[in-house]
């Protein structure tokens, strides 16, 4: 692993998107380089490495990128959150408020048991709805979360009040905008 990498190089900040107020985070450009990609798999999988983990759960999409090879390093599960509608087997569903409105995820049924270790994974945390959602779910199937990880965190947004005692792991933080 090459802990060289300063991983804020690769993200591009993108002012009034996708509205005017927002400073968007763009990790397309840490996509575009395979060494920094790479450098945040194997910093995420040695985080959790010696933890048992037996699934790794992310919310789509940019989850998503992040949560497959993590799976896949760690030897695990990978298990899809999906919005409603989009798996096709029976789904356990979990709806949630927004600042301005609602919204649902939803995941298999059969996807995790009452003895799997999980991680859930996510490119950004900021104000902790998916990913609280993403453990609601998680802890309907009675399993042990032993974390939530991420790759940038907008730590003056305080996501980490809304992870439910959940062990944070991130590994870009933002103290302000």
């Amino acid at each position: 692993m090459n802990d060289s990498i300063n991983l804020k190089d690769y993200i591009r900040e993108i002012p009034d998107f996708p509205k005017p107020g927002i400073l968007f985070r763009d990790i397309t450009p840490l996509l575009a380089e395979p060494k920094a990609f790479q450098a945040v798999v194997d910093r995420l999988a040695d985080y959790y490495r010696d933890k048992q983990i037996t699934a790794i759960l992310a919310a789509e999409a940019r989850g998503f990128i992040f949560a497959a090879p993590l799976a896949l390093a760690l030897g695990a599960r990978f298990i899809p959150i999906r919005k409603p509608g989009k798996l096709p087997f029976e789904t356990r569903a979990f709806h949630y408020e927004l600042e301005y409105g609602s919204d649902s995820l939803e995941m298999h049924t059969d996807s995790i048991h009452s003895d799997d270790r999980v991680v859930i994974v996510d490119d950004l945390l900021a104000t902790g709805g998916t990913i609280s959602a993403c453990i609601e779910l998680a802890r309907h199937s009675n399993a042990e979360i032993v974390g939530c990880a991420f790759l940038i965190e907008l730590a003056f947004l305080n996501g980490r009040e809304k992870m439910n005692g959940c062990d944070v792991f991130s590994l870009i933080h933002y103290e302000a905008e």
